[in-house]
């Protein structure tokens, strides 16, 4: 039997139900209008300007050598988020552990780390055969010059990875304590070891927390390779502004760095997405939509209103 009411449009001569008008917004126009000027008087400004050098802008976009840093970048990105991730599991469990040396010398990593400045990092690796010319591991007999090993490409991706471990250690963190402690009870009541307990129980089940700052980090990761410039590593900042340095169209070369990260980001964010939408799956019972189904939705949503405008005209 359904239990649903039907109200009768009271005070007018239909007997059926209320007729839904929708709420007219007149403020929303208003404020919708004016940031549309603006931006409008912004892409003028920007589009009529000559100093900006679009047409440089266009000739340089792809160049041999802005291409090439794009592949440093990204490679950098995916080593050192690699790095980063698979060493921040490691000190989130030791900061989990009940062994306190453990706990303590993981939260004194991750204070150093976190406290200190990036680029400082970047610095102190690049000139670490100052405080250790050679590098002997411990192992008699073994020595190796520090210069020879330590070089632009290993400090960035020393620098950066180490630094970006304690950041996904807290991420990691944070998603393993949010899922209920009866899960790892009743995986060790099954049998299950520790490490078992936690690379099939708790870990998936903590993805779904894991996954969109740890998505962030990564498009701060690919921005942030920009600060290995000062090391002379080719990446894209460095290979625009040696290009810059010999033409001296500086503004055009910046902003064709600036198109590519956005572009590189875009890209990014758009495959975060469907991840999250995965390991979403069977949490809510309506993923995320994805970018693709909230520009098709907001079509959708706007023809209907026009259609029902022309048809009541």
């Amino acid at each position: 039997m359904s239990n649903a009411i039907t109200v009768p449009n009271i005070g007018t001569r239909d007997s059926g139900q209320f007729t839904v008008v929708p709420a007219r917004h007149p403020w929303r126009w208003v404020a919708g209008t004016a940031v549309a000027a603006v931006v409008i008087l912004l892409l003028v400004s920007a589009v009529s300007n000559p100093r900006f050098g679009w047409d440089k802008v266009a000739l340089y976009f792809r160049d041999v050598a802005i291409v090439n840093g794009i592949g440093i970048t990204l490679f950098l990105t995916v080593v050192c988020m690699a790095a980063g991730v698979g060493l921040g599991v490691v000190l989130a469990v030791m900061q989990l552990s009940a062994n306190p040396v453990v706990k303590a010398s993981a939260s004194a990593y991750v204070t150093i780390f976190r406290g200190t400045p990036v680029l400082v990092q970047l610095l102190f690796w690049f000139n670490l055969s100052a405080l250790y010319p050679e590098i002997t591991f411990g192992i008699p007999g073994v020595s190796l010059d520090a210069n020879q090993i330590i070089t632009p490409l290993a400090a960035a991706i020393l620098g950066l990875g180490l630094n970006e471990a304690a950041y996904m250690s807290e991420i990691v963190r944070a998603g393993i304590q949010s899922i209920d402690q009866g899960q790892g009870e009743a995986a060790g009541a099954l049998g299950m070891s520790r490490i078992q307990t936690l690379t099939r129980v708790i870990l998936p089940q903590a993805m779904r927390v894991i996954i969109p700052p740890t998505g962030n980090e990564f498009i701060g990761m690919l921005k942030m390779t920009s600060l290995v410039s000062v090391l002379a590593v080719p990446e894209l900042l460095y290979s625009a502004q040696i290009i810059y340095s010999k033409n001296l169209q500086v503004v055009p070369l910046l902003l064709v760095a600036s198109i590519w990260y956005i572009v590189v980001t875009t890209v990014f964010t758009v495959g975060q997405g469907y991840l999250e939408r995965h390991f979403a799956r069977g949490t809510s019972r309506s993923v995320p939509p994805t970018a693709a189904e909230r520009l098709r939705k907001f079509f959708r949503v706007h023809s209907a209103q026009a259609s029902r405008k022309g048809g009541k005209s």
